[in-house]
């Protein structure tokens, strides 16, 4: 006679399948009732191995729950037959609830919500559970609800949860087995025996046809199965403290024989058995040095490893451009590339640590402008500019250390610069400024209109914003050479200018700081507070950082200038500053580097300690995850941005300390440019370039 609990899959819904049926989604339940109807009704269980999804494991597991209506003695025939093959190869016939005799209770989850998209991660755990056995159900469950948790899947909740005598989760005692309902699997074992799978079950499965005995060589105890048998009848947490009480008495030896025979049935290689897609997200989650460990596993693992896109997030996360001649990916081996991405980040990861602990190479020395002093110092591309008040210009090459061109006509020192592509700007003592073609060494334009020295200058586009000693700015148009706007309103020397194309930000000896419209030739605010004067600015379109002779950096907001925070912590003049998003790193007279957040107004690093700079620091950068400081003491230093700590110098004069300087640098990712000098004749002035690149050939 049926018994009441069965489910007929000729009569039950698609609803009653998903809710009664292990293994089994909605999804499935609905291509079962749909396969029904094609066939007007199946005429045995094994119709059901027609569908996508239903195998023979899944009938074994079901099989007690399970008949068919229209052919009960096949049938019955074929429950039986499964029935007496699980046994042999499956005694996890599931734990089963409490009319099958065994402790625990089920409690029905929420199914209400699970939409297709967790019916197809269920097919996929299904999938990987019926190639590689019990253990891979709970990774999967636990690997979808960490993407749960992560924003991949938006609703994954249990359907069936067993709870173990004690209250806890059954998977807590025995990780890695998977529960279904059932209980025919188990009529032929003892009533004490527990039904949930056991690690002999793993290890004999694991090799189908064999009943492992690893020990042949002694003859079994004559009280062995006695003993095995009171163990069977101990709930889960008693053979837990059994199990912890004989490992304390076990020898040495026998702890490693264990672990001989444990070790290996857990030692699966799950990513292989993963669709690419669930592989390569849990790819993502390791740290790049992680994923180059991983490539060596195995050819298949190396291929996943070598993913395009997983690399190009890896570089993201790093800030990392993807270099143009890395654009074509390059053949490894037959059906296997190269990642340009993975090229581009393992690039860029030997030039940090050619920065950090590489060999610094002998510099490329640059000489020129006699024992004059390098006032003002560009770097772009392959070219380099210094400016000198010997009232020369040199235009030089990065690469191969040449004097490329010398730009001769200002009648005073030069004391700014600006450079882009081919086009110079510089500004002098002579009250002009001039433009110059820095490939053929012309002057193009000379800007007449400055009453005083211009001292500093700002371009962007094909215009160039100067400011002077007579306390006025001019906006220039560098193609015509016309002035096309004065901007009047400071009463002392401007000292430093900021220019984003809208916008223009001044700081003058007069205390304070203006905003521009140069259109309207109007000042939009006034940023008072300082109580020295301003001598150097940073400003990004939203906010404006000024330092002053006053020892205060102040963070403004360039909308409605208002003054946001007041940075306090220097002893001097800041006489250099760089802000890239909400970072600021501050060089100060006192000696010290700074990092700030401006947007708390937190100091977070103080670059100092017993390698600090010995005197005033001269001027600065920072490069992705380095500061770059120059001093006075005629050393340059590298420390990290993130914890503030001195990696070490690159520069270190032989005349520091007794009148050899630093006076300038620029850096660019692979190059650091330096300006050194002195003003008592012991050090030559010249420019030393370092090169921290690496050949990816």
């Amino acid at each position: 006679m049926e018994s009441p609990e069965k489910v007929d899959v000729n009569r039950a819904s698609a609803e009653e399948l998903a809710t009664a049926l292990f293994g089994i989604g909605r999804k499935r339940a609905r291509a079962i009732v749909r396969r029904r109807e094609e066939l007007k009704g199946f005429s045995s269980l094994d119709d059901l191995l027609d569908i996508k999804g239903i195998t023979c494991h899944f009938l074994e597991r079901n099989g007690n729950l399970l008949s068919c209506q229209a052919n009960q003695v096949s049938t019955a025939k074929s429950m039986e037959g499964l029935s007496s093959s699980s046994s042999s190869s499956f005694s996890d016939g599931g734990a089963v609830d409490e009319e099958s005799g065994v402790h625990g209770d089920w409690e029905e989850g929420e199914n209400e919500d699970i939409d297709e998209r967790e019916d197809d991660l269920s097919d996929t755990a299904e999938g990987i559970e019926d190639h590689c056995g019990e253990s891979y159900y709970y990774f999967v469950a636990d690997l979808v609800q960490e993407t749960q948790g992560r924003g991949l899947v938006q609703r994954v909740k249990p359907k069936m949860k067993r709870k173990s005598e004690n209250g806890l989760d059954v998977r807590s005692l025995s990780p890695g087995k998977k529960l279904c309902k059932g209980s025919e699997y188990t009529s032929s074992l003892s009533p004490c025996i527990n039904t949930t799978t056991t690690f002999g079950d793993i290890r004999n499965g694991n090799i189908p046809g064999q009943h492992r005995r690893r020990i042949t060589s002694v003859t079994p105890p004559t009280d062995l199965q006695e003993w095995l048998g009171m163990f069977q009848r101990w709930s889960g947490p008693e053979k837990l403290l059994a199990l912890d009480e004989l490992i304390d008495r076990c020898e040495t030896s026998q702890i490693k024989y264990m672990m001989q025979v444990i070790e290996p049935q857990f030692q699966r290689d799950f990513i292989s058995l993963l669709p690419k897609e669930l592989a390569l997200y849990v790819l993502s989650f390791l740290e790049p040095r992680d994923l180059l460990r991983a490539a060596q596993t195995c050819r298949y693992w190396r291929i996943l490893a070598e993913d395009n896109l997983l690399w190009r997030e890896k570089c993201r996360e790093e800030m990392i451009e993807e270099p143009l001649y890395l654009r074509r990916r390059r053949m490894l081996s037959t059906g296997f590339m190269y990642s340009p991405w993975k090229s581009a980040f393992m690039r860029q990861h030997k030039i940090d640590t050619n920065w950090r602990s590489g060999e610094i190479k002998p510099p490329k020395v640059l000489k020129g402008h006699d024992d004059h002093v390098i006032t003002c110092l560009q770097f772009s591309g392959n070219r380099i500019l210094s400016g000198s008040d010997d009232n020369t210009l040199k235009v030089w090459s990065a690469i191969t250390g040449e004097c490329v061109q010398t730009l001769v006509g200002h009648t005073g020192g030069v004391w700014s610069s600006q450079m882009r592509g081919s086009i110079v700007i510089s500004g002098s003592t002579d009250r002009t400024l001039k433009v110059w073609n820095a490939e053929t060494g012309e002057c193009i334009h000379t800007l007449y209109g400055h009453a005083s020295t211009v001292r500093c200058m700002h371009l962007h586009g094909n215009k160039v914003v100067s400011g002077s000693r007579d306390a006025t700015l001019r906006v220039w148009d560098i193609d015509t050479g016309r002035c096309l706007h004065t901007l009047l309103g400071h009463v002392a020397a401007v000292r430093c200018v900021q220019y984003d194309g809208e916008r223009v930000v001044s700081g003058a000896y007069d205390y304070t700081v203006k905003v521009w419209d140069p259109l309207t030739e109007t000042c939009v605010h006034t940023l008072q507070g300082h109580t020295n004067r301003v001598y150097s600015l940073q400003y990004d379109g939203v906010h404006i950082v000024s330092g002053s002779l006053d020892t205060s950096i102040r963070v403004w907001d360039a909308e409605n200038g208002n003054c946001l925070h007041t940075l306090m912590g220097h002893q001097s003049l800041t006489s250099g500053m760089e802000l890239k998003d909400n970072i600021l790193v501050s060089g100060n007279a006192d000696s010290t580097v700074k990092i700030w957040d401006i947007k708390t107004g937190q100091c977070l690093q103080t670059l100092q300690g017993p390698n600090k700079h010995q005197s005033a620091v001269t001027c600065l950068q920072f490069i992705q995850k380095f500061v770059v400081t120059s001093s006075d003491d005629g050393t340059v230093k590298l420390w990290d941005l993130k914890t503030g700590d001195f990696i070490r110098n690159l520069v270190a004069l032989e005349s520091g300390g007794s009148g050899g300087v630093v006076w300038r640098l620029r850096a660019s990712k692979t190059k650091l440019i330096c300006a050194v000098g002195s003003r008592n004749g012991t050090e030559e002035t010249k420019l030393l370039v370092l090169d921290f690149d690496v050949d990816m050939k």
